[in-house]
């Protein structure tokens, strides 16, 4: 009978669409045959770890899940990427996706899009970085990325660490501590935590870690490419949001004593 009537109407094309409630019987035929294929979607967050990425891709609904028992090597070979860890080589954003794709045709569409931003910023770059290639200059921009949420403060938290670079000064920032102390991390640092050897601990070694500790989002990658131009070399918690950056120990002391006398004054 409907290939009698509404010849039109027989044209199915395969997929996976969206039939709401109410539809006749035309309008759903109409939708499978003309509309758009429902897209489902996951979103990652800036800062986020590849262990977080693949805790939600276990979450996500009408994804095959090819990755399932792979060793993050294992998934790096099938991705084509030279790095045998992956951590920070994926752009953390919204990805959607149609029922039959899978969390490797996701990471390989997160990977492209970093190395699209990724080899642009590098292009664009300031001169005479202490940085020996661009995934320096991403293990640079995923700690920034965990230091600070507040925009304004990327570029100048970023020339700390440049300027730290190029003064051969350990870095002493606490994610990276944190990131090397992996799940025995409980909410706490602590002074053994600090003096602790991990490939990570920025306060034992010298230089940047052997890897991005999280995915960083694009101003950050801009942010480490193009750090601010002044001679700040410390920073600290301001207690209201943001950060108070000094030049000196001493100012930093200063700044660290009144950080400190507010946290006790909400106590």
């Amino acid at each position: 009978m409907v290939r009698r009537f509404h010849p039109n109407l027989t044209q199915i094309k395969v997929g996976t669409f969206e039939v709401l409630p109410g539809m006749t019987f035309e309008q759903a035929l109409n939708t499978i045959i003309n509309g758009k294929e429902y897209q489902l979607a996951i979103t990652f967050i800036e800062g986020s770890t590849f262990k977080e990425w693949r805790e939600q891709f276990k979450q996500a609904e009408y994804l095959e899940h090819e990755t399932d028992g792979l060793t993050e090597a294992e998934i790096a070979r099938q991705l084509g990427i030279e790095h045998e860890k992956l951590e920070g080589l994926f752009l953390a954003e919204t990805y959607h996706y149609s029922v039959g794709d899978s969390d490797l045709d996701i990471l390989k569409r997160a990977h492209r899009k970093l190395d699209v931003i990724l080899e642009q910023s590098w292009a664009s770059r300031q001169d005479k970085l202490p940085l020996k290639n661009s995934y320096e200059a991403l293990i640079l921009a995923s700690i920034i990325e965990k230091e600070t949420s507040v925009p304004s403060e990327r570029e100048r938290v970023a020339a700390v660490f440049v300027n730290r670079l190029n003064k051969r000064m350990r870095l002493q920032t606490d994610p990276t501590v944190i990131y090397g102390m992996g799940d025995r991390y409980d909410g706490n640092i602590r002074k053994k935590d600090l003096r602790e050897a991990t490939p990570y601990n920025t306060y034992v070694i010298n230089g940047l870690p052997p890897t991005p500790i999280a995915m960083p989002g694009k101003a950050s990658i801009l942010a480490a490419m193009n750090p601010e131009n002044s001679n700040y070399l410390y920073f600290v918690a301001s207690g209201t949001g943001g950060h108070v950056f000094s030049k000196n120990l001493r100012d930093h002391n200063r700044a660290v004593q009144q950080y400190l006398r507010q946290l006790r004054s909400k106590k």
